[in-house]
């Protein structure tokens, strides 16, 4: 997200609950869910996403997206009483007919660091991300991992130039230095490595050779304002992305864009949502179609780039530039388009959950078009999705969809268009069951 939960650092003392709340929580999912111990038998046998062209492909049949944000998987599996969550919300994705969920594979320093320093891992998060993906491969919810933060929350860039700059090996106290910095490079390179060749130690299978992950996500919201010119971050992308495929050449990889056009392009006028976002050092149309990169991805927050404009104006905003990237898609990338990140602020004056129905509906419209066509826009992800009790995980993008029956209903209406698209209704008994049910 651009400007809010990410920006919160979640320190330990802020993390400890009543014992009684604990062990409601337990009781309550234990209830819903019954053992928590995942049960390898009921593995969904998956296969790995490949992508032709403009179309993400399956068995050789074509794949479009309705998936979701949830970052906190790893650090809520952590602990064995926030552990049932991560059961909670994937269970609750797939009864929805989601695809694909988007979470951190990176906590870098923080609480719950899962890399503690440079190239030294805790043991106990690598477990937390173990079991979130054998989890995630149970329902048959595939993982879209992000790797490194461009903001500071978890860590983030931040860390990297700050480990850096204490072991008396950085070049600059720049957080821009990430991304030229050798000693910093060969950091995030190691750490990549570690994480990408980790044997899962609840199925015994390699990240890299899991379908279970859908793709692999190099940056979350990749910046480097000190160099608008776009060159440092263009040459970091081409080496990691390069880097990555010398690793994993089974798995797709993206970049994390928020989308934004480079002082070059074109559409840096007639897009953009101001002459800011050309500046911040990245371009979508050129980092994308480096050809390491697999898919573009884009982020969608009206309510962040516009502070003066009422909900209509937004939502013809959020129209054209849905549309946009995926015309860059289908155009001049030849890859498919993933709308990452999509949220609405309930903090805007006059929100009504309505609102943000009806900006997810013209996202989810403009999706669905582009699939009937055969078009680059292959999926969304809500920001974020979330189970009861998570208040203090949540921020004013948050929510949890079956509160609210209406937003339950437009989330699964999606699901189900999509899976009839891919004719998987008729051959997906809990597909039939759930779409074809009156409601």
């Amino acid at each position: 997200m651009f400007l809010h939960y990410k920006k919160k650092m979640l320190g330990g003392q802020g993390l400890f609950y009543p014992i009684v709340g604990f062990a409601s929580l337990l009781a309550f999912m234990y209830m819903l869910f019954g053992d928590l111990k995942i049960d390898l038998q009921q593995q969904i046998k998956l296969s790995f996403v490949q992508r032709n062209g403009t179309q993400f492909y399956v068995d050789g049949r074509p794949v479009y997206i309705n998936g979701w944000n949830s970052y906190w998987l790893m650090d809520h599996a952590v602990d064995e009483y926030t552990r049932p969550r991560v059961r909670a919300m994937l269970q609750a994705g797939a009864k929805m007919g989601l695809t694909v969920c988007r979470t951190w594979a990176f906590n870098d320093g923080a609480y719950h660091a899962l890399q503690v320093s440079p190239g030294r891992f805790d043991g106990r998060v690598f477990v937390a991300l173990d079991h979130v993906i054998a989890e995630a491969g149970r329902h048959g919810i595939r993982l879209l991992l992000s790797l490194v933060n461009n903001l500071q929350a978890f860590g983030g860039k931040t860390q990297y130039v700050k480990w850096a700059w204490e072991e008396g090996v950085g070049l600059s106290s720049s957080n821009d230095s990430f991304f030229f910095d050798p000693s910093i490079r060969h950091y995030f390179k190691n750490y990549v490595k570690t994480v990408l060749t980790r044997k899962n130690t609840i199925t015994g299978i390699e990240y890299r050779d899991d379908p279970t992950i859908f793709a692999w996500e190099l940056m979350n919201e990749p910046r480097c304002t000190s160099d608008a010119s776009g060159d440092s971050l263009q040459d970091w992308i081409e080496e990691m992305a390069a880097f990555v495929k010398s690793i994993d050449s089974k798995h797709l990889l993206t970049l994390g864009l928020e989308g934004f056009y480079g002082p070059k392009s074109p559409k840096s006028l007639t897009v953009n949502p101001g002459p800011w976002s050309s500046l911040l050092g990245a371009d979508f149309i050129r980092n994308s179609k480096i050809s390491a990169i697999d898919f573009a991805s884009a982020h969608i927050y009206p309510d962040q780039w516009f502070h003066d404009q009422g909900l209509e104006e937004k939502l013809k905003f959020v129209a054209k530039w849905t549309r946009s990237h995926i015309e860059d898609g289908d155009k001049e990338l030849k890859k498919p388009v993933m709308f990452t990140e999509f949220g609405l602020s309930n903090l805007n004056k006059d929100f009504h959950p309505a609102q943000r129905e009806r900006f997810y509906k013209v996202v989810f419209d403009i999706l669905h078009e582009s699939a009937k066509h055969n078009g680059s826009g292959a999926g969304s992800f809500v920001w974020q999705l979330l189970v009861g009790g998570m208040e203090e995980y949540n921020d004013d993008f948050g929510i949890v969809p079956w509160e609210r029956s209406s937003m339950y209903l437009l989330i699964i209406h999606q699901s189900c268009r999509l899976a009839y698209l891919q004719g998987l209704i008729q051959e997906n008994k809990s597909l039939k069951e759930l779409c074809l049910k009156p409601r």
